[in-house]
């Protein structure tokens, strides 16, 4: 009889377990539903670098391909930038990191993704290149 006893207060004793370990999975946030990291899903895409060139189509498309993938991915806003610019290389990733250290404090800013097409435009499309 006694073994039981201790049998059913065990069978308690792990449901109580169980049960608390279920509510604490719900309460955790999680991270992009369960899936794998933004950047890791980002890169499965096969993004392309920019490399600063100074044609406007080549950025433009550039531009276009990044969105399409964002969209694809549902990417949220707030990770677009830091995803866009990983993939800049050369002439572009100096001219974000000079962007960066000289319009922002310490190079420490949360650039809107906005922000930063109206950026990435004004230095890929010169004034004298747009026509409407």
């Amino acid at each position: 009889m006694q073994g039981l006893v201790q049998a059913m207060q065990m069978q308690a004793h792990t449901q109580a377990a169980l049960q608390a370990q279920l509510e604490a999975q719900a309460q955790a946030p999680v991270q992009d539903h369960g899936g794998p990291p933004i950047m890791e899903r980002f890169k499965r895409m096969t993004p392309p670098s920019f490399k600063g060139e100074s044609d406007p189509l080549m950025a433009e498309s550039w531009l276009r391909e990044t969105e399409k993938i964002f969209r694809a991915i549902r990417c949220p806003d707030e990770d677009k930038v830091t995803l866009a610019t990983y993939m800049l290389q050369e002439r572009a990733d100096v001219w974000w990191s000079s962007l960066l250290r000289t319009r922002f404090e310490d190079g420490a800013v949360d650039v809107t993704w906005d922000a930063f097409v109206r950026l990435f435009r004004a230095k890929s499309f010169p004034a004298k290149s747009v026509t409407l």
